[in-house]
């Protein structure tokens, strides 16, 4: 019989390697802007629907970011209060 392999790789013990995807704050922040400035371009060459559409990813990317920042800034301030469980009193 042949290498069957391709058939399902997860009976031969070939697992896929599973990649972190999250995008960093700066990115989603990027992305923001630059649908915004594309959007500016795309309606001042005319094509105002298409540049409706790409305008319109720009608000949720940036919201998605200062979200996704004001989380960040909240877990450092909560594990900077937490206490370890061990009090010494002096």
């Amino acid at each position: 019989m042949e290498n069957l392999n391709f058939i399902d790789p997860l009976l031969h013990g070939i697992t896929p390697q599973l990649q972190n995807k999250n995008l960093s704050v700066k990115q989603m922040a990027c992305a923001g802007v630059g649908a915004l400035l594309a959007a500016a371009v795309l309606k001042k060459t005319g094509h105002a629907k298409i540049g409706a559409v790409v305008g319109g990813l720009a608000l949720p990317l940036l919201a998605s970011a200062g979200y996704k920042k004001f989380c960040e800034i909240k877990k450092e301030k909560n594990d900077a209060k937490a206490s370890s469980g061990i009090e010494y009193n002096h």
